[in-house]
């Protein structure tokens, strides 16, 4: 660098440098805009100059970069590992003390149960009884033999949506039930409470709420379909609350068990007498068959609390396995009341599950995800035989998705380009929930004409936020038809899953496209009279070259290849105006009434193109009749023949390429509409 670029470079680096002295002193200093233009020149170099050593810089320190990343890496998965050794350590003395604690628990209740067991259970039930007489409609509580108090206090209920405190409560948990009692604002002698709810300890779950503060010490009470939050004073006490439901439940199941087993008399070993009644060994017969039904086993006794806990933690793909399990176990056991009473307690989980599942597929969940989101809830409901409400629901579910993916869609300026957006958003939406479909009711061969049905209306729902762009805001003819073509090609791609739904576009389409043609026609129509009130039967002056060559090209895009005979010296063309005017406009509404082409549309475009040509062809017999000056005569007549002989075939041949098929009504009117000949010895013309 130049001793100039050095002390520049020092004027720059140093820390008392102002920029606004700096650029005052060097306009003062400057004998005009070159001398500017220089220490511009100079800065823009030292800029250069740093940017490239900045370069070099990070390239030469690049791998110590990497390894300091590597490094920070490796660290931060050792401080992972120990922070999860830690919480492990914690947790195993945390069990170790709870463990001991309950060990001594369990030892000293045993001990002054086994001193006092009568009073113990008779101090319950008078606990229990003065409690309940400060609740307000808890009279007949204390009706149930054998009921006693196991806990109680005080909870704060939350709102399950909005986690707002509702009110304060007291809670009574009994050997078999718990009651839940609200606090009286305004207290009437001993009567502190007011009775709000008793549940019977089988019939919900408990689960235990994580800590978010300021949210923290909840548990939640789940009575499908319903739940309730209670917020306890403190962790110990939520603790507390935990295990003692948790083992009272347990302790009642096995109370129920032990008793249901001790209800089953065992064969006596005499004899019975023998009978000739035959209605006697009919009455024996249900009683031996629910001696064999064994209803006893552990897992048959805890499946209804082991359904709400996994219908509570959802997992449904559990609930039903365990439902499957139990029908397995009882498909050839004899019908007996104790296998009535289990299958009642398990088809009442069962309609929660479905609630649950139900409430999964509706349409108010989130709709992301697609329709691969929708597998695990109509597998379960399909698995459990309800495979009719699986597609019901699956269906309504991609239809909100579907109608809100193209509400939310944002609407372009240029419509090709929503268009565009539109068909991709809607036939993929299609195919994935086909495949979708295909995959999850497969050995469902009944449902696919629901799919069919939807597809249909799905199709109705696309139709028209299609129709609201294209053909609601006026577009041009061209836009028009290429948006349907668009349409078409996406509506093809369904044919892969062998869902063709082309004619139903078509048919869904077929107003709106005739309504555009008819609007279109009109124009050209009124244009063309427009043309022909101003027409002075002269020949066009393109004035240049380019011109006349841009002419050429766009008369050979229209088919037309033998116009080059038409054309004359310079950039002169033997045609009027009007004729190739029309000509252009003709054939291109001949070219975008083709994309839009289907078989219903046939005689709307025959009929337009006929309309069409016969005011040109009429326009030029009036003038040949009417013209008596024989140049212009002869000029008008090469038009005309322009029209019936070059013009007229190649739209009849343009037409049958894109129908397939001959267009009889165009060759009909070709051959009635002849030109003139001009009679040279006279200014009449005869045909």
């Amino acid at each position: 660098m130049s001793e100039t670029g050095n002390r520049l470079r020092k004027l720059l680096e140093s820390p008392n440098f102002d920029p606004q002295n700096y650029v005052k002193q060097l306009s003062q200093q400057s004998d005009g805009d070159r001398d500017l233009q220089e220490h511009r020149q100079k800065i823009q170099n030292l800029a250069d100059e740093t940017a490239q050593n900045l370069k070099k810089n990070v390239y030469k320190n690049y791998r110590q970069f990497i390894e300091t990343a590597k490094e920070i890496s490796y660290l931060e998965s050792e401080m992972y590992q120990l922070s999860h050794i830690l919480t492990e350590q914690k947790s195993i003395m945390e069990s170790i003390t709870q463990a001991l604690l309950s060990t001594d628990k369990d030892e000293t209740s045993k001990e002054m149960q086994a001193a006092f067991p009568k009073e113990t259970e008779e101090l319950k039930q008078r606990t229990l009884t003065s409690l309940l007489e400060k609740v307000e409609g808890g009279k007949n509580i204390m009706d149930t033999p054998g009921r006693h108090l196991v806990y109680n206090g005080d909870l704060v209920e939350f709102d399950v949506d909005n986690m707002s405190p509702i009110q304060k409560v007291h809670a009574f948990l009994m050997n078999d039930c718990l009651l839940i009692a609200t606090w009286l604002p305004n207290r009437r002698g001993t009567v502190k409470y007011k009775y709000n709810a008793l549940y019977d300890l089988e019939s919900f779950a408990v689960v235990n709420v994580k800590d978010n503060p300021p949210m923290k010490d909840m548990f939640k009470i789940l009575m499908f379909p319903d739940s309730r939050i209670f917020q306890a004073e403190n962790s110990k006490i939520k603790k507390e609350w935990l295990e003692i439901l948790d083992e009272t439940k347990k302790n009642k199941v096995t109370k129920d068990r032990h008793k249901k087993e001790e209800e089953v008399v065992p064969v006596s070993p005499v004899r019975a007498e023998v009978s000739t009644n035959p209605f006697d060994e009919e009455e024996d017969e249900p009683a031996e068959a629910e001696e064999n039904v064994d209803l006893t086993l552990e897992w048959i006794q805890e499946l209804p609390e082991d359904l709400d806990v996994c219908i509570a933690q959802r997992d449904f793909e559990g609930a039903v396995d365990l439902l499957d399990k139990l029908n397995e176990y009882l498909k050839d056991q004899p019908v007996t009341p104790r296998v009535k009473e289990m299958r009642l307690k398990v088809e009442e989980r069962v309609r929660q599950l479905t609630e649950v599942l139900v409430f999964e597929l509706s349409p108010d969940r989130s709709l992301r995800g697609g329709p691969k989101a929708t597998r695990r809830a109509v597998s379960q409901l399909i698995r459990l035989g309800q495979s009719t409400k699986a597609c019901e629901l699956f269906l309504k579910n991609r239809a909100a998705a579907v109608q809100t993916a193209i509400r939310q869609l944002r609407i372009e300026g240029a419509t090709l380009l929503y268009i565009h957006k539109l068909c991709n958003i809607f036939f993929t939406s299609l195919l994935e929930t086909a495949k979708e479909f295909e995959m999850d009711f497969a050995g469902n061969t009944g449902c696919y004409s629901a799919f069919v049905v939807w597809s249909k209306s799905a199709m109705r729902m696309f139709v028209d936020a299609f129709s609201k762009q294209v053909f609601d805001s006026k577009e041009s003819l061209s836009t028009a038809a290429e948006c349907v073509k668009v349409a078409k090609e996406h509506c093809q791609q369904l044919t892969e899953i062998g869902l063709d739904l082309t004619f139903t576009l078509q048919s869904l389409l077929v107003k709106d496209i005739k309504a555009a043609l008819q609007s279109y026609n009109d124009i050209i129509i009124e244009a063309t009279k427009h043309r022909n009130s101003e027409e002075m039967w002269r020949r066009m002056n393109l004035m240049t070259p380019e011109a006349l060559t841009k002419l050429k090209d766009e008369m050979r895009g229209c088919g037309i290849s033998s116009f080059e005979q038409y054309t004359g010296d310079d950039c002169w063309v033997n045609l009027s105006y009007t004729i190739v005017a029309f000509t252009k406009q003709m054939m291109s509404f001949l070219e975008e009434g083709l994309k839009l082409y289907f078989p219903e549309l046939h005689m709307v475009l025959l009929e337009s193109l006929r309309e069409i040509i016969l005011v040109a062809v009429q326009h030029v017999d009036y003038s040949l009749r009417c013209e008596q000056d024989p140049e212009k005569k002869a000029f008008i007549m090469q038009n005309a023949t322009f029209l019936h002989d070059i013009v007229l075939p190649v739209v009849e041949r343009r037409f049958e390429e894109g129908v397939g098929k001959p267009a009889k009504q165009l060759q009909d009117l070709r051959k009635s509409t002849r030109p003139v000949r001009i009679n040279p010895e006279s200014t009449t013309s005869v045909v």
